[in-house]
């Protein structure tokens, strides 16, 4: 890769599935300075990349790396997606955004091995916390999130508007048991981030667990397949972390209906339901965590991408079969 005149200032946003880290990318993005380019390498656990989209409405360049933990099969996908999206932006600011469901370890290797040393400048390691989640003994003992938070710079509560004052309390209390303080510990809502907090560099902090990464399905490196033209309603899956994931992709010309959308997005059974369709009334986004749904207009895209991300098995067929209802395609 060639070297740019200056390393691009870099910042990894980390936090566990659901914990707004898109919605805190989207805040950063509409206070970005004026004439300034921005960036984002965002990495999804499903297939389809439905934060990709997302995050292309507030006029980033955006490039994905679907299915799974990026940094697996040594690196590649990281590094093509980053090379891609370094050479076609050259953007003033880089943020990158892993899944929630990997471990920050191999990634913080890469961008700061060699290949990236003078392409690069690491900013401080961003995490978002659920402070509610800490109630869970599962969320404390899970490798993933411990290393996300190890790996901070800066830790962010976040959904503090949802919290009870106990609850933040207990946060403070977690955090005034780190070996190690952070270089800085906040409390926001909304995904709401200061931009300065982007800035310096990295504290070049390890992580718990190392050795913990867990590779999740194979990252097909092919090839894409069909085009959404020969193929307008295209469905695939991913699963590992304890977790599965279904994803479609449906040609822009199908439209559909608003309200049984709504309905399938509150499947109990589902983690998270997010999608960027084309309804009959227009264009949307939603998204759908702990039984919390949002919806927002959004500019037209090239295609509809729906994810849902479920901790139990799902039955694909019955699940393709309700789509297509709610796109008016099946009874």
């Amino acid at each position: 890769m060639s070297v740019t005149s200056r390393p691009i200032p870099t910042n990894l946003i980390l936090g566990f599935l659901g914990v707004g880290k898109t919605t805190a990318i989207l805040d950063l993005l509409r206070q970005k300075p004026e004439g300034e380019t921005w960036a984002v390498l965002v990495n999804e656990f499903g297939e389809v990349g439905i934060d990709g989209a997302i995050l292309e409405t507030e006029g980033a360049v955006v490039r994905e790396v679907p299915g799974g933990c990026m940094c697996c099969v040594a690196g590649l996908p990281m590094q093509i997606g980053l090379n891609q999206l370094i050479a076609r932006a050259r953007p003033d600011r880089l943020i990158i955004e892993p899944t929630g469901l990997g471990h920050p370890s191999q990634i913080l290797e890469t961008l700061t091995g060699e290949h990236y040393q003078e392409v690069l400048s690491l900013g401080p390691v961003i995490t978002l916390v659920d402070p509610r989640k800490l109630e869970d003994p599962r969320v404390l003992e899970n490798v993933q999130f411990r290393d996300q938070v190890e790996a901070a710079d800066i830790l962010v509560a976040n959904k503090t508007d949802l919290c009870s004052d106990q609850q933040l309390a207990e946060f403070d209390e977690w955090v005034a048991r780190f070996p190690v303080a952070k270089r800085g510990v906040f409390k926001t809502s909304h995904g709401h981030l200061i931009p300065e907090w982007l800035e310096g560099e990295a504290g070049g902090r390890g992580v718990s667990t190392p050795t913990a990464h867990q590779h999740l399905a194979p990252v097909d490196l092919r090839p894409p397949g069909p085009s959404l033209e020969e193929q307008p309603w295209q469905r695939m899956s991913n699963q590992g972390q304890g977790h599965v994931s279904l994803g479609w992709r449906v040609h822009a010309d199908v439209r559909f209906l608003e309200q049984e959308l709504l309905a399938l997005a509150m499947d109990e059974r589902f983690v998270r339901f997010k999608a960027v369709v084309h309804t009959r009334d227009g264009w949307r986004v939603l998204n759908q965590v702990e039984g919390t749904l949002t919806i927002r207009p959004c500019e037209p895209a090239g295609q509809s991408r729906v994810e849902l991300i479920s901790a139990g098995v799902l039955n694909e067929t019955e699940l393709d079969q309700a789509l297509k209802k709610a796109a008016g395609l099946a009874e």
